[in-house]
């Protein structure tokens, strides 16, 4: 998910009543939240490095503990600089700097537990992490929230700004000023969002059902499509052998071997779907309130195993995109041999080859002809790579 949701997240954690349990729990938990995208640091080493590290080994399991000693031991610096600063003399009487005990022990459970809360709300979107790294390369996604769900977001907000607000107008009234208060809010907020994830889950798995439920006719065969006559107009062996096996083809149903259906940003019941038919993957819009499935004209083939697609494979690029996309979409192209990419020498490549994920295809992206996390291999006449390309980013 997006940070603010992250951030919004570890605070109502905390104010459900986790903050009356330790100092500090607030501001631990709302860094917590958001702490494992510090990886996104990676991008300053060039952007491939940043895609391989994305939702790396700070957002696994093994990770958490070593991140929730470090936040705590951040807070525990802070704790101890304003120790000092509001040291006097001894006899005087000061004002206790925390409301809460401070409790080193509880803090980090309390970091352990919004760090956890980062994990799953980035499952529950498409791109998925992969919580058991290094034991477990495997990638796991709910695929049930967009990045950014206005929802969550507004229930998150109010749980925060309406206690205050609340507050604001018993102080005009001369209500009791209370320590603690939005427990109530907080609680609401989190079991709002839960219920929102559940009805996205039930729809979810219906849309996932019906692009399962559909087939496509197979791809012609070339040889039963291919009656082209010779030049001279006569009519070959091979062109009679061909218009009868057209005469005789028979056409073949391939149903659906696997099925991603993706989140819209504000519709329950509206999916992006890509569907695996062997041969080919074909795109799709779901409507699961009103039962229909609407396919793209276009077929995306898988592509061979030509020279330049394994050199693009075995690149750095390659390696990390084919090991993250469930149904990656390559494609072969020949290069511009006027003009590089971005310059104004001519081009050595021969051959781009474009890596894209169905996933970033569909829905609303596809209405703004956006195409996020593509990526792109230039390889030379030898099939040697001369440049890298991630989401219109030069490799270095």
């Amino acid at each position: 998910m997006e940070p603010v949701t992250h951030l919004l997240t570890g605070a109502c954690l905390s104010r459900t009543g986790l903050n009356r349990r330790a100092a500090y729990a607030t501001l631990t938990m709302v860094v917590a939240a958001e702490f494992p995208d510090i990886d996104t640091l990676w991008s300053l080493r060039g952007p491939i490095e940043g895609f391989q590290h994305h939702r790396g080994i700070t957002h696994t399991f093994l990770g958490l503990p070593f991140e929730a000693a470090l936040i705590v031991a951040g807070v525990y610096v802070w704790h101890r600089w304003r120790v000092r600063r509001a040291a006097a003399p001894v006899g005087s009487r000061t004002k206790p700097l925390t409301v809460a005990p401070v409790r080193w022990g509880v803090l980090y459970g309390l970091a352990l537990v919004a760090l956890l809360s980062h994990l799953l709300l980035d499952y529950t979107n498409n791109y998925g992490l992969r919580p058991f790294f290094p034991f477990n390369d495997r990638w796991y996604a709910g695929s049930i929230v967009f990045i950014v769900d206005p929802l969550m977001l507004a229930l998150l907000l109010g749980a925060l700004i309406l206690p205050w607000i609340f507050g604001l107008v018993g102080a005009e009234v001369g209500a009791k000023k209370q320590p603690f208060k939005g427990r109530g809010w907080a609680i609401a907020a989190l079991v709002g969002i839960v219920a929102w994830w559940g009805l996205r889950a039930v729809e979810h798995q219906r849309a996932v059902q019906m692009a399962m439920a559909q087939s496509m006719v197979a791809p012609t065969p070339e040889s039963a499509t291919d009656t082209t006559p010779p030049p001279d107009g006569s009519q070959s062996q091979d062109a009679t052998h061909a218009a009868a096996a057209d005469s005789a083809y028979v056409p073949t149903f391939l149903p659906a071997r696997a099925a991603l259906a993706s989140p819209d940003l504000l519709s329950p019941f509206r999916w992006s779907a890509v569907m695996d038919f062997g041969p080919v993957y074909r795109l799709a819009e779901i409507d699961t309130y009103g039962g229909t499935l609407t396919t793209g004209e276009t077929t995306y083939p898988k592509p061979g195993r030509s020279a330049a697609v394994l050199a693009a494979q075995r690149n750095k690029l390659g390696r990390v995109y084919m090991d993250w996309s469930p149904m990656p979409f390559v494609e072969v192209t020949k290069a511009d041999s006027e003009l590089a990419a971005g310059g104004e020498e001519p081009s050595t490549a021969a051959t781009v080859v474009t890596f894209r994920d169905p996933r970033f295809l569909g829905g609303r992206l596809r209405e703004t002809g956006r195409q996020p996390l593509t990526g792109t291999v230039e390889l030379d006449a030898a099939d040697h790579v001369v440049l890298q390309t991630m989401d219109g980013h030069v490799e270095p």
